[in-house]
Protein backbone atom coordinates (compact mmCIF):
# COMPACT_ATOMS: atom_id res chain seq x y z
CA UNK A 1 0.00 0.00 0.00
CA UNK A 2 2.81 2.49 0.83
CA UNK A 3 4.68 1.53 -2.71
CA UNK A 4 1.27 2.31 -4.30
CA UNK A 5 0.96 5.66 -2.52
CA UNK A 6 4.79 6.94 -3.41
CA UNK A 7 4.12 6.07 -6.83
CA UNK A 8 0.97 8.01 -7.33
CA UNK A 9 3.01 10.74 -5.51
CA UNK A 10 6.01 10.92 -7.94
CA UNK A 11 3.41 10.56 -10.94
CA UNK A 12 1.14 13.53 -9.68
CA UNK A 13 5.19 15.63 -9.23
CA UNK A 14 6.18 14.65 -12.31
CA UNK A 15 2.69 15.75 -14.26
CA UNK A 16 2.93 19.41 -12.02
CA UNK A 17 6.21 19.29 -13.15
CA UNK A 18 5.79 19.00 -17.23
CA UNK A 19 2.90 21.80 -16.33
CA UNK A 20 5.29 24.12 -15.30
CA UNK A 21 7.85 23.58 -17.47
CA UNK A 22 5.78 24.12 -20.44
CA UNK A 23 6.67 20.67 -21.97
CA UNK A 24 3.19 19.38 -21.90
CA UNK A 25 1.86 18.89 -25.13
CA UNK A 26 0.54 22.41 -26.54
CA UNK A 27 -2.32 22.72 -29.10
CA UNK A 28 -0.66 23.23 -32.70
CA UNK A 29 -1.31 26.91 -33.79
CA UNK A 30 -3.53 27.18 -37.03
CA UNK A 31 -1.45 27.85 -40.12
CA UNK A 32 -2.58 31.21 -41.83
CA UNK A 33 -3.11 30.81 -45.23
CA UNK A 34 -4.05 33.33 -48.51
CA UNK A 35 -5.70 31.84 -51.54
CA UNK A 36 -4.88 34.20 -54.59
CA UNK A 37 -7.27 33.91 -57.29
CA UNK A 38 -8.72 36.17 -60.06
CA UNK A 39 -7.56 35.21 -63.14
CA UNK A 40 -7.84 31.87 -64.55
CA UNK A 41 -8.87 29.97 -67.84
CA UNK A 42 -10.38 27.47 -64.91
CA UNK A 43 -13.19 28.24 -62.72
CA UNK A 44 -11.52 29.62 -59.64
CA UNK A 45 -14.57 31.16 -58.10
CA UNK A 46 -15.88 27.45 -58.28
CA UNK A 47 -13.08 26.19 -57.01
CA UNK A 48 -11.62 28.99 -54.49
CA UNK A 49 -14.24 28.77 -51.85
CA UNK A 50 -14.16 24.79 -51.65
CA UNK A 51 -10.33 24.93 -50.93
CA UNK A 52 -10.74 27.18 -48.25
CA UNK A 53 -13.53 24.99 -46.79
CA UNK A 54 -11.64 21.79 -46.76
CA UNK A 55 -8.59 23.80 -45.29
CA UNK A 56 -10.71 25.51 -42.75
CA UNK A 57 -12.79 22.15 -41.84
CA UNK A 58 -9.37 20.08 -41.73
CA UNK A 59 -8.57 22.40 -38.36
CA UNK A 60 -5.37 23.22 -39.18
CA UNK A 61 -5.58 26.40 -41.26
CA UNK A 62 -7.33 29.77 -41.18
CA UNK A 63 -7.82 31.17 -44.89
CA UNK A 64 -8.16 34.58 -46.11
CA UNK A 65 -8.68 35.14 -49.86
CA UNK A 66 -7.13 37.84 -52.49
CA UNK A 67 -8.94 38.41 -55.93
CA UNK A 68 -7.04 40.14 -58.27
CA UNK A 69 -8.81 42.63 -60.51
CA UNK A 70 -10.62 41.39 -63.40
CA UNK A 71 -8.50 40.76 -66.82
CA UNK A 72 -7.10 44.09 -68.78
CA UNK A 73 -8.25 46.47 -65.44
CA UNK A 74 -5.47 48.05 -63.77
CA UNK A 75 -3.37 45.92 -61.56
CA UNK A 76 -1.41 48.78 -60.22
CA UNK A 77 -3.33 49.04 -56.63
CA UNK A 78 -3.07 45.04 -56.18
CA UNK A 79 -0.53 44.23 -52.94
CA UNK A 80 -1.92 41.84 -50.76
CA UNK A 81 -0.54 41.35 -47.30
CA UNK A 82 2.15 38.15 -47.97
CA UNK A 83 3.99 38.65 -44.48
CA UNK A 84 0.55 38.55 -42.84
CA UNK A 85 0.66 34.71 -43.44
CA UNK A 86 2.27 31.43 -43.69
CA UNK A 87 0.97 30.31 -46.87
CA UNK A 88 0.04 31.16 -50.48
CA UNK A 89 -2.47 29.12 -52.40
CA UNK A 90 -2.19 30.23 -55.72
CA UNK A 91 -5.31 29.83 -58.17
CA UNK A 92 -4.28 31.79 -60.66
CA UNK A 93 -3.94 30.33 -64.52
CA UNK A 94 -3.32 30.83 -68.02
CA UNK A 95 -3.48 34.24 -69.76
CA UNK A 96 -3.31 35.96 -66.18
CA UNK A 97 -2.03 38.97 -66.04
CA UNK A 98 1.21 40.19 -63.93
CA UNK A 99 1.37 41.75 -61.06
CA UNK A 100 2.65 44.99 -60.47
CA UNK A 101 6.28 44.86 -60.45
CA UNK A 102 6.06 46.12 -56.60
CA UNK A 103 3.35 43.09 -55.95
CA UNK A 104 5.92 40.45 -57.74
CA UNK A 105 8.63 41.40 -55.66
CA UNK A 106 6.47 41.29 -52.39
CA UNK A 107 5.44 38.07 -53.16
CA UNK A 108 9.64 37.10 -54.14
CA UNK A 109 10.62 38.40 -50.74
CA UNK A 110 7.64 36.24 -48.83
CA UNK A 111 9.16 33.08 -50.47
CA UNK A 112 12.52 34.23 -50.28
CA UNK A 113 12.63 34.60 -46.81
CA UNK A 114 10.27 31.34 -45.90
CA UNK A 115 6.97 31.66 -46.94
CA UNK A 116 5.11 28.63 -48.08
CA UNK A 117 3.51 28.25 -51.63
CA UNK A 118 1.05 25.49 -52.85
CA UNK A 119 0.92 26.01 -57.07
CA UNK A 120 -2.51 24.18 -57.90
CA UNK A 121 -3.16 22.71 -61.15
CA UNK A 122 -3.52 25.39 -63.21
CA UNK A 123 -1.17 27.90 -61.37
CA UNK A 124 1.83 26.36 -63.35
CA UNK A 125 0.24 28.04 -66.87
CA UNK A 126 0.27 31.22 -65.27
CA UNK A 127 3.19 33.68 -65.98
CA UNK A 128 5.67 31.94 -68.41
CA UNK A 129 7.95 35.45 -68.43
CA UNK A 130 8.04 35.73 -64.46
CA UNK A 131 11.26 34.36 -64.09
CA UNK A 132 11.26 33.88 -60.56
CA UNK A 133 7.55 32.28 -60.54
CA UNK A 134 8.82 29.75 -62.78
CA UNK A 135 11.63 28.80 -60.56
CA UNK A 136 8.95 28.70 -58.29
CA UNK A 137 6.73 26.11 -59.61
CA UNK A 138 9.84 24.04 -61.32
CA UNK A 139 7.88 23.16 -64.48
CA UNK A 140 4.85 24.48 -66.02
CA UNK A 141 2.77 24.50 -69.33
CA UNK A 142 1.40 26.73 -72.07
CA UNK A 143 1.41 30.47 -72.44
CA UNK A 144 4.06 29.95 -75.39
CA UNK A 145 6.24 27.89 -72.99
CA UNK A 146 8.96 25.62 -75.28
CA UNK A 147 12.45 24.63 -75.41
CA UNK A 148 13.66 28.32 -74.12
CA UNK A 149 11.78 27.74 -71.05
CA UNK A 150 13.56 24.65 -70.15
CA UNK A 151 13.48 20.97 -69.66
CA UNK A 152 11.15 18.53 -69.78
CA UNK A 153 10.89 16.60 -65.88
CA UNK A 154 9.79 13.01 -65.93
CA UNK A 155 10.74 9.98 -64.75
CA UNK A 156 10.80 6.53 -66.58
CA UNK A 157 9.35 3.38 -64.76
CA UNK A 158 11.45 3.09 -62.35
CA UNK A 159 11.82 6.44 -60.88
CA UNK A 160 14.89 7.52 -62.81
CA UNK A 161 14.52 11.39 -63.08
CA UNK A 162 15.01 13.20 -66.79
CA UNK A 163 15.57 16.69 -68.01
CA UNK A 164 15.19 16.43 -71.72
CA UNK A 165 15.78 19.37 -73.49
CA UNK A 166 14.64 18.37 -76.36
CA UNK A 167 12.61 21.02 -78.64
CA UNK A 168 8.64 21.28 -78.03
CA UNK A 169 5.94 23.30 -76.65
CA UNK A 170 5.64 22.91 -73.05
CA UNK A 171 2.17 21.83 -71.90
CA UNK A 172 -0.56 19.33 -72.72
CA UNK A 173 -2.62 16.73 -71.58
CA UNK A 174 -5.54 14.23 -73.38
CA UNK A 175 -9.26 13.63 -72.27
CA UNK A 176 -9.99 13.04 -68.76
CA UNK A 177 -9.52 9.76 -67.40
CA UNK A 178 -8.45 7.64 -64.02
CA UNK A 179 -5.23 7.17 -63.73
CA UNK A 180 -2.84 5.66 -61.15
CA UNK A 181 -0.37 7.53 -59.00
CA UNK A 182 2.96 6.49 -57.60
CA UNK A 183 4.37 7.25 -55.22
CA UNK A 184 8.35 7.84 -55.49
CA UNK A 185 9.66 9.52 -52.63
CA UNK A 186 7.52 7.00 -50.06
CA UNK A 187 10.03 8.69 -46.98
CA UNK A 188 8.80 12.42 -47.96
CA UNK A 189 6.37 14.35 -44.73
CA UNK A 190 3.74 14.89 -47.29
CA UNK A 191 3.64 11.31 -49.03
CA UNK A 192 4.87 8.86 -46.35
CA UNK A 193 1.99 6.60 -45.24
CA UNK A 194 0.01 7.14 -48.67
CA UNK A 195 -0.02 3.76 -50.89
CA UNK A 196 2.63 3.17 -53.11
CA UNK A 197 0.36 3.75 -55.68
CA UNK A 198 -3.68 4.80 -55.57
CA UNK A 199 -6.16 5.68 -57.91
CA UNK A 200 -7.56 9.30 -59.32
CA UNK A 201 -9.68 11.04 -61.15
CA UNK A 202 -11.17 11.06 -64.03
CA UNK A 203 -8.99 14.24 -64.50
CA UNK A 204 -6.51 15.63 -66.64
CA UNK A 205 -3.25 14.06 -66.76
CA UNK A 206 -0.63 16.98 -67.55
CA UNK A 207 2.24 16.43 -69.38
CA UNK A 208 5.13 18.25 -71.83
CA UNK A 209 5.81 20.20 -68.52
CA UNK A 210 9.35 22.18 -69.02
CA UNK A 211 10.84 24.97 -67.29
CA UNK A 212 14.05 25.45 -64.91
CA UNK A 213 13.21 22.19 -63.17
CA UNK A 214 15.87 23.48 -60.45
CA UNK A 215 16.27 22.55 -56.54
CA UNK A 216 12.76 19.92 -57.22
CA UNK A 217 11.95 16.73 -55.92
CA UNK A 218 9.70 14.29 -57.45
CA UNK A 219 7.30 12.79 -54.77
CA UNK A 220 4.74 11.22 -57.43
CA UNK A 221 4.04 10.53 -60.98
CA UNK A 222 1.40 8.79 -63.17
CA UNK A 223 1.60 7.36 -66.98
CA UNK A 224 1.08 9.57 -69.83
CA UNK A 225 -0.07 7.45 -72.27
CA UNK A 226 0.76 8.49 -76.05
CA UNK A 227 -2.84 6.90 -76.96
CA UNK A 228 -4.59 9.82 -75.28
CA UNK A 229 -2.10 12.74 -76.43
CA UNK A 230 0.45 11.58 -73.39
CA UNK A 231 4.44 11.66 -73.79
CA UNK A 232 4.57 7.69 -72.87
CA UNK A 233 6.64 8.99 -69.82
CA UNK A 234 5.48 8.77 -66.37
CA UNK A 235 4.62 12.41 -65.99
CA UNK A 236 5.40 14.35 -62.41
CA UNK A 237 2.16 14.80 -60.46
CA UNK A 238 3.27 15.75 -56.96
CA UNK A 239 6.37 17.86 -56.49
CA UNK A 240 8.51 20.37 -53.97
CA UNK A 241 10.87 22.98 -54.48
CA UNK A 242 12.77 25.26 -52.57
CA UNK A 243 13.18 28.73 -53.27
CA UNK A 244 15.17 30.40 -50.92
CA UNK A 245 14.47 29.54 -47.67
CA UNK A 246 10.68 29.00 -48.69
CA UNK A 247 9.08 25.90 -49.80
CA UNK A 248 6.59 24.83 -52.36
CA UNK A 249 4.28 22.27 -53.08
CA UNK A 250 2.97 21.64 -56.25
CA UNK A 251 0.20 19.85 -57.43
CA UNK A 252 -0.95 19.29 -61.26
CA UNK A 253 -4.23 17.47 -60.53
CA UNK A 254 -7.66 18.69 -59.29
CA UNK A 255 -8.91 20.66 -62.50
CA UNK A 256 -12.53 21.16 -60.93
CA UNK A 257 -14.77 20.47 -58.10
CA UNK A 258 -15.14 17.25 -58.82
CA UNK A 259 -11.57 16.23 -58.85
CA UNK A 260 -10.72 18.72 -55.81
CA UNK A 261 -13.35 17.00 -53.82
CA UNK A 262 -11.84 13.44 -54.58
CA UNK A 263 -9.97 11.84 -51.64
CA UNK A 264 -6.70 11.80 -53.81
CA UNK A 265 -6.66 15.16 -54.06
CA UNK A 266 -7.65 16.77 -50.60
CA UNK A 267 -5.71 14.41 -48.99
CA UNK A 268 -2.65 15.38 -50.96
CA UNK A 269 -3.30 19.06 -51.21
CA UNK A 270 -3.77 19.49 -47.15
CA UNK A 271 -0.89 17.51 -46.62
CA UNK A 272 1.52 19.74 -49.15
CA UNK A 273 -0.28 22.38 -47.85
CA UNK A 274 0.72 21.83 -44.68
CA UNK A 275 4.53 20.90 -45.30
CA UNK A 276 4.93 24.15 -47.42
CA UNK A 277 4.11 26.20 -44.41
CA UNK A 278 6.14 24.60 -41.87
CA UNK A 279 8.28 21.91 -43.30
CA UNK A 280 5.97 19.34 -41.12
CA UNK A 281 2.96 16.72 -41.88
CA UNK A 282 0.36 15.79 -38.89
CA UNK A 283 -2.42 15.54 -40.86
CA UNK A 284 -2.83 11.78 -41.06
CA UNK A 285 -3.79 9.86 -44.20
CA UNK A 286 -7.53 8.94 -43.62
CA UNK A 287 -7.99 5.06 -43.51
CA UNK A 288 -10.73 5.06 -46.31
CA UNK A 289 -8.22 6.99 -48.25
CA UNK A 290 -8.31 7.55 -51.25
CA UNK A 291 -11.83 7.36 -50.75
CA UNK A 292 -12.44 9.05 -47.95
CA UNK A 293 -15.53 11.75 -48.06
CA UNK A 294 -15.27 15.91 -48.81
CA UNK A 295 -15.26 17.62 -46.56
CA UNK A 296 -12.58 16.21 -44.60
CA UNK A 297 -13.82 14.43 -41.44
CA UNK A 298 -17.47 13.91 -42.49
Amino acid sequence: MRTRMILALLGSCVFACLVSSGSAAEPTAPIKALIVDGQNNHKWAETTPVLQEMMEKSGRFTVDVSTCPPKGKDMSDYLPEFEKYDLVVVNNGWRADSWSEKAMQAFERFVKNGGGVVSYHAADNAWPQWKAWNEMIAIGGWGGRNEKSGPYLYTDKHGNVFRDRSPGKGGGHGAQTEFEITVRDTEHPITRGLPKTFMHGPDELYSFLRGPALNVQILATAHSDKSNGGTGHEEPMLMTITYGKGRVFHTVIGHYLAQIKRGSFVTTFLRGAEWAATGKVTLPVPAGFPDQAYPPGE
